[in-house]
């Protein structure tokens, strides 16, 4: 709606402007000198699209039923173009170029389609309109704009007339899709620099905050631990003591996240197998619970492979997350297909496709921004998580995804020895071989 409402107002003004221009003319024509067209007609004419205009940004402010008010705006214009082209005398008068106008707006409002269309009725509006005059048809507005003029050369201009709409029809519907292509691309560009602004605002914060808790906390469970091994506890101790440890765990996990946040491990890649990741990652996610019998796994996993260089933390950590987001969209059970693919040179592409209650528009624009979770219990650390080691490893992340139809992502990454000049700047040269 927005994205109509601001073409409507581009037309608008367009038209506005080009009235205004033809008015200017027609009064320095008319000082300069009396042979041209009948101004008081022209006056009226242009003065009736003036007051349209006013009528059309009243309506565009209501807001109802744009994209109608579009092509009824562009049907008037091309009504108003030859009548101001039938009082200047058709093909010979100075006008018949105006039809280019209401082209050339057709392009703020209508589709590449839309656009072919009004170049199409306005050289079908045209050809009638000369046919008319030339057969006696349709009487001249005036009787001295009559000119006897043989078939050929009225033929010719014709042609040539059509020639430009078309032309101009083209030229501006490939200028139109490059200013959209290049503007969808600069809003991408946009959202992954905020994206980037808020992982690193998130991870510098997260990673004081991590260092801060995670000593205390390894000293508590530890702590615990030794407690429950030394001393005598009842059964309800021992249960306490595991909520304890239970939660500590929990809450380690966290703080690894807040930690792969602010930058994953500086580990050196070695020779591993995702797909066997993978595995493992789904064997402990059975055991702890989260992989219950309610979700069905389908996919080629358990008996793909997919060597790869790199570090199974990073991955564990990556598979961990699109897991159980696929888990928690699946609240009634469904079913969660983890396929692997290798493409040439050894390049992986891992897709995870989950019949769960799928995203919105502004989920799926916000999915990887820290601290945005659509669950309740999320705290929207593990798909900034996911994307961030991604991000390192060059891969690529493709999301599709239909509110109540599920979700599906995909993540293609390059080939390793395309990504090592990449990661051997972030391994130390003593841990190199």
């Amino acid at each position: 709606m927005p994205n109509e409402k601001r073409g409507l107002l581009q037309l608008i003004v367009f038209r506005l402007i080009l009235v205004s221009s033809l008015l200017i003319s027609a009064v320095a024509i008319q000082e300069s000198t009396s042979i041209f067209l009948p101004l008081d007609k022209f006056y009226l004419v242009t003065l009736a699209a003036a007051v349209l205009s006013i009528i059309y940004l009243v309506l565009c402010y209501w807001g109802q039923h744009l994209t109608g008010q579009a092509h009824v705006q562009v049907a008037l214009d091309l009504a108003i173009v030859t009548v101001l082209v039938y009082i200047s005398g058709g093909i010979a008068g100075p006008l018949y170029f105006v039809y280019v106008f209401p082209i050339l707006g057709s392009s703020l409002v209508l589709t590449v389609r839309g656009v072919y269309l009004t170049a199409s009725a306005s050289a079908i509006v045209f050809g009638l309109l000369v046919e008319g005059l030339y057969y006696r048809i349709i009487p001249y507005f005036q009787p001295d704009q009559f000119k006897a003029q043989s078939f050929g050369p009225a033929l010719y201009s014709l042609v040539v007339a059509w020639g430009l709409f078309f032309a101009i029809a083209f030229l501006i519907t490939t200028l139109s899709r490059n200013l959209r292509t290049t503007r969808e691309q600069l809003d991408s560009a946009r959202r992954e620099l905020q994206i980037k602004e808020h992982q690193a605002l998130a991870g510098r914060i997260s990673s004081q905050i991590a260092h801060e808790i995670r000593n205390p906390l390894a000293a508590i469970a530890g702590s615990v631990q030794v407690l429950k091994n030394d001393l005598q506890v009842t059964d309800e101790q021992a249960k306490l003591m595991n909520i304890v440890l239970r939660e500590s765990e929990r809450i380690s996990q966290s703080i690894d996240q807040f930690l792969d946040l602010a930058g994953p491990p500086r580990m050196a890649p070695v020779p591993i197998d995702l797909i066997e990741i993978l595995r493992e990652t789904v064997l402990m996610l059975q055991q702890g619970g989260e992989l219950n019998g309610r979700v069905e796994l389908e996919g080629n996993y358990r008996e793909a492979s997919a060597p790869f260089l790199g570090n199974a933390h990073h991955f564990r950590q990556v598979f961990w997350n699109l897991i159980k987001n696929a888990v928690q969209a699946m609240p009634r059970g469904g079913r969660l297909k983890l396929q692997a693919e290798r493409l040439k040179r050894n390049a992986v592409r891992l897709v995870f496709a989950d019949t769960g209650v799928g995203m919105t528009e502004e989920t799926k624009a916000k999915i990887f921004e820290p601290f945005y979770s659509d669950f309740e219990e999320g705290r929207g650390l593990g798909m900034a998580v996911v994307r961030r080691i991604i991000d390192d490893y060059q891969g690529a992340i493709a999301i599709k995804s239909e509110l109540n139809h599920g979700t599906e992502i995909a993540i293609t990454l390059p080939p390793p020895d395309k990504i090592w000049g990449k990661i051997e700047e972030l391994i130390p040269a003593a841990g190199r071989n």
